[in-house]
């Protein structure tokens, strides 16, 4: 009785909400016919005066629900009067055969998969001992993996050079496929032997199990070549070599790390040029720069040019490649330059500074957060939202170059006209790309510690910078010209001022002076420069005059004059004191290495001891 009641209680559907709902269905399916009279009398059905009675039905059925919880829970504690028991399930018809015969096919699956990775094994082996020397597949795919991103796309592997993990948006992808070498150890299976006899011909010839395939775009070898020049008449010399136009070479016997290395090469120095490219198209400069071909063309200063061209050979065509750099020497420097300035770029993409607070939006540059608590205003805002592209850095450091060779020259010719002062020139070996600084020293040799004469002048792109001893700053164009007429006025200068540190030591009296002269011929050049000595009695007085253009000038008085004949208004022997008419000193058969040294032994000879 009891298996047939857990029979007929596990056939009822406990999902129905209650009783009254299976009445009312079991009605609804018997009396279909008469929904006229069961709408009449819900519309004269009336509720209950009593407005809780809806819940007091609720709470009712809770309290049954409940109650009956409480039996089951006390049934199953007890167990004294009923035992809770599983409801057999129906047993299922097992056909023993059928189980045999699937287990048979999966066992003869799972074997077969075993037997053949165990042959592939043994072939495997077999191949390393009849050949030692090439290296096992997995073991140049650790290797490969080590270096190179690879993944596996179906049966194939396919490795990635481009440089988009640092930040790359060039569009060319980098893609490699990276296959087993089944067909080379068969096609030079005839020289193994051979190495026994000779063993000259085994090393150079490296057999890997690896085959590269790298795109036919990227193939071969490129580099950037930037050259300066002068301003010439064909300006669209440019030698047009389109990339991949040539045929692939496809060479077995270079190693694949070395055939990476190139193809990477290639994709650098091709994003590298499209960058610039389209920098040199969209930049308004005053002259515009030309793109023609694989060369961009820009004006750095005028009459000279910078050219950066993209040069890459396939293999086959390396002869005209050497005609180029004959025509005048790259620039290397410039071209590490241009290298240094993409993959900085590369590197600010990927290394965002941390936003502080954690909330704080991802990007911003340390300056614009630093922005709100140290007040920047609107001007600062937008200078630190400026930025210069490549093509604008480089030609800035082209004419930083050509600043520097120009200030290098005039420097070395003045230094070796002028032989009277030594000029020494300090160039501090810490500078930027854009920026240089040297210091000039002007002396006279062995009176070095009497008075020297030093300013610095710093080098910019466009600009010289210049600060005298005397604090005045003096800024100057690309001209050279300038430069060169500045230290010719320093020179004449550093003479006057020498003389009279000179004369102090000698103890001769420093009369007058001006730096500013306006007697004579007016210089083509700066101004004339004097200054007057007196003997430290007073019986001689020398006057020194300095001109850019001339040179130096030295004139002689002495007292009591020769020429005072007294008269009948000057009676007086005492007027004869004021010294003669000043007499030219005839300077070149003057003694002496230098000016100073002249100057030492005119004034000690003039010195007289009474």
């Amino acid at each position: 009785m009891s298996e047939s009641l857990a029979k007929l209680a596990q056939k009822i559907d406990f999902s129905k909400a209650s009783t009254e709902e299976i009445v009312k269905e079991g009605a609804d399916q018997q009396d279909k016919n008469d929904e006229d009279s069961a709408t009449k009398e819900s519309a004269t059905f009336q509720s209950s005066l009593w407005p809780w009675d809806s819940v007091r039905n609720k709470l009712r059925n809770a309290l049954t629900e409940v109650c009956v919880l409480a039996d089951v829970l006390a049934i199953a504690k007890e167990k004294r009067y009923i035992v809770l028991d599983h409801v057999p399930q129906d047993a299922l018809e097992t056909k023993p055969m059928v189980q045999v015969y699937a287990r048979k096919k999966a066992l003869a699956g799972a074997a077969s998969v075993l037997l053949a990775g165990a042959e592939r094994l043994r072939a495997s082996q077999n191949e390393l001992a009849r050949n030692r020397t090439t290296p096992d597949f997995h073991i140049e795919l650790l290797r490969l993996r080590q270096n190179w991103r690879l993944k596996k796309v179906s049966n194939s592997i396919i490795g990635d050079l481009s440089y988009r993990t640092a930040g790359s948006k060039y569009a060319q992808t980098g893609m490699f496929e990276v296959t087993k070498a089944e067909e080379e150890p068969q096609a030079t299976g005839s020289p193994p032997p051979s190495p026994g006899a000779g063993a000259a011909a085994g090393p150079p010839k490296s057999s890997s199990a690896l085959r590269v395939t790298v795109p036919s775009e990227l193939q071969g070898v490129a580099y950037i070549e930037v050259l300066c020049q002068k301003d010439q008449e064909d300006l669209c010399s440019a030698t047009i070599n389109l990339l991949g136009s040539g045929p692939a070479s496809t060479n077995p016997d270079v190693h694949w790390q070395q055939k990476l290395e190139a193809a990477q090469n290639v994709l650098f120095c091709k994003e590298l040029f499209n960058q610039l490219a389209k920098e040199a198209v969209q930049l308004q400069a005053p002259i515009p720069h030309m793109v023609v071909g694989n060369q961009i063309m820009a004006t750095v200063l005028p009459g000279i040019q910078l050219i950066i061209g993209l040069y890459h050979s396939t293999g086959n065509d390396k002869k005209p490649n050497p005609t180029p750099p004959q025509k005048s020497e790259h620039d290397h420097v410039l071209e590490h330059s241009l290298h240094q300035l993409l993959r900085e770029v590369h590197h600010k993409n990927t290394h965002h500074p941390f936003p502080h607070p954690s909330s704080g939006p991802v990007g911003p540059s340390k300056k614009r957060c630093l922005a709100g608590p140290m007040a920047a205003d609107r001007y600062e805002l937008l200078e630190m939202t400026k930025s210069q592209t490549l093509l604008e850095q480089i030609i800035q450091q082209a004419q930083h170059f050509f600043m520097r060779l120009r200030t290098e020259y005039v420097l070395d010719t003045i230094a070796k006209e002028v032989k009277d002062p030594l000029i020494v020139s300090h160039w501090n070996a810490l500078n930027s790309p854009t920026q240089s600084c040297v210091k000039i020293n002007i002396m006279t040799h062995g009176y070095d510690s009497v008075y020297r004469t030093s300013l610095v002048v710093h080098v910019g792109e466009k600009s010289l910078k210049c600060v005298c001893r005397d604090g005045r700053v003096m800024h100057m164009s690309y001209e050279p010209q300038e430069l060169r007429d500045l230290i010719f006025c320093q020179i004449y200068q550093h003479q006057i001022t020498a003389v009279q540190g000179l004369a102090k030591c000698m103890g001769w009296q420093f009369l007058a002076n001006s730096t500013h002269l306006g007697l004579g011929a007016v210089e083509p050049l700066g101004n004339a420069s004097s200054c007057i000595l007196a003997s430290p009695i007073g019986d001689r007085i020398i006057a020194v005059r300095c001109e850019p253009q001339t040179g130096v000038q030295v004139a002689i008085a002495q007292s009591p004059r020769k020429d005072f004949f007294p008269g009948q208004l000057v009676k007086e022997r005492k007027w004869e004191n004021l010294g003669g008419s000043f007499k030219e000193v005839r300077w070149d058969k003057m003694e002496g290495k230098n000016f100073l040294n002249k100057m030492e032994l005119l004034m000690s000879s003039l010195t007289s001891s009474q």
